[in-house]
């Protein structure tokens, strides 16, 4: 049985089996290309490679963008369209392209499986080069290559003609939207595929337990279909209310494996296609191995002794951040990049650095803002240097505004934060910057630098 889709390039289009998708016919493609990702424009690329006239690719490619390819038919090994001429006269057209063996899709599953970046990638429609890179590198070719597409019509045309390039520059606009399309022309639909990743993953997730995890290989395979009392791996649930009930009696969960000794490594973006306008794969990688290294220290916060108790960190300000990452890294071409890109000149940067290395986004605070302390917070204060010193070792200090106290005859400055902590801070070449970690009373902030006398 066959379902249609009736929407636009866009639409669902599946079949009740899985194993035929049929597209309604798009309408006019007037000024667009056909193909806006990389693999949409690689499938036009096979196809355009493998003609032998170009004009019949050039007519096929205008037939197309008039809208006279109906229905797509996609299933496995093939697809299928009528494809009608200016005159009205209509043609079967279509397009052979071989499908993956057994051994083949088994080596992409697995593939898939180890990386849960590639399924999150796949059930958001897309298809990331490194993917297809991977898949190539374990033998299997997804997009199709010079020679791979094989065209067939009514037309009684021995190559490649004008209705069966019509249909293939109408393909590149479903594959733009749904990479599976590709997929089951590979010869797997999508519900089937998603059945076979739930079973992998699922056993990948048992043998990464291990016997402590309950289960033997084989336990919970199926196709995903059984009743809603199972988890997703096969094995029997039971209710909440009853869990918690038998939360005396049951068994110890099981150590949480090992700490990383290191992040893991981001996916490279150095592949043959180009980025798309706009994006900068160089910033693209070092983000995504900053945030690989914060996911790791997350984690050992997360397992440590008493992390309950610690304060959750608040969100931070795109400039609060890119302080954090010119702080992390150490590279001067990433700071004067950061510097521009939140329109602080270098040494501005370079101050508000060292205050983050002293205490994060709370030093970063003390710098950058000025607070008049309310009666009762100053009034705290002002007791802090009063009994902060035995008498005689007070230094003398002038008040300034928003909480900053400056040792008279020194190039050293004491500021109170909201926090009610004190920071040491010092003039160099004519510009306050901060001396280092904040204490809970002034004296020990300012014995930090030196400037008690």
């Amino acid at each position: 049985m066959t379902g249609t889709d009736s929407g636009g390039a866009g639409g669902a289009g599946r079949g009740t089996d899985g194993n035929e998708r049929t597209f309604a016919a798009l309408p006019p493609a007037q000024g667009r290309a056909f193909a806006q990702t990389w693999w949409g424009r690689a499938w036009l690329k096979a196809l355009e490679d493998t003609a032998l006239d170009l004009g019949q690719l050039k007519k096929g490619r205008k037939q197309a963008r008039d809208g006279a390819v109906g229905a797509v038919s996609v299933r496995p090994g093939r697809i299928t369209a009528v494809v009608r001429d200016r005159d009205g006269t209509a043609h079967r057209s279509d397009v052979l392209l071989q499908q993956l063996s057994t051994e083949e899709w088994d080596r992409f599953l697995d593939m898939v499986v180890e990386r849960a970046g590639h399924i999150a990638a796949l059930l958001d429609r897309d298809m990331p080069p490194h993917l297809v890179e991977e898949a190539a590198s374990a033998g299997v070719e997804l997009l199709p290559g010079i020679g791979d597409l094989e065209p067939e019509c009514a037309c009684d045309a021995w190559d490649l003609c004008l209705h069966t390039a019509a249909l293939c520059y109408q393909v590149a606009r479903l594959l733009d939207e749904d990479p599976f399309v590709l997929l089951l022309m590979r010869g797997r639909g999508e519900r089937q595929l998603l059945d076979e990743l739930q079973v992998r993953s699922a056993r990948a997730a048992r043998t990464r337990r291990g016997p402590a995890g309950g289960g033997g290989e084989d336990a919970g395979e199926g196709s995903g279909s059984g009743s809603g009392d199972e988890a997703a791996d096969g094995s029997a649930g039971i209710r909440a209310d009853e869990a918690f009930a038998a939360r005396d009696i049951l068994p110890p969960l099981p150590p949480p494996p090992p700490v990383p000794q290191e992040p893991g490594l981001p996916p490279s973006l150095d592949t043959e296609a180009a980025p798309p306008p706009g994006i900068d794969a160089d910033a693209l990688e070092f983000l995504a191995a900053d945030a690989a290294g914060r996911a790791l220290r997350l984690l050992v916060d997360a397992l440590s002794a008493g992390h309950e108790r610690q304060p959750l960190d608040r969100e931070l300000t795109p400039g609060q951040d890119a302080v954090r990452l010119a702080a992390s890294c150490g590279d001067p071409l990433i700071a004067v990049r950061l510097a521009e890109g939140t329109g602080r000149q270098r040494a501005d940067l370079d101050l508000a650095v060292e205050a983050w290395r002293h205490g994060g986004a709370a030093a970063l605070a003390v710098l950058e803002e000025e607070w008049q302390p309310e009666p009762e917070a100053l009034a705290r204060a002002k007791a802090d240097l009063a009994g902060a010193w035995e008498d005689g070792e007070r230094p003398q200090v002038r008040a300034g505004v928003a909480g900053r106290w400056t040792v008279v005859g020194a190039d050293v400055q004491l500021r109170y934060g909201r926090d009610g902590r004190w920071w040491p801070y010092r003039k160099v070449r004519g510009r306050w910057g901060a001396a280092g970690p904040s204490a809970a009373d002034p004296a020990s902030a300012l014995a930090g630098v030196g400037a008690g006398a």
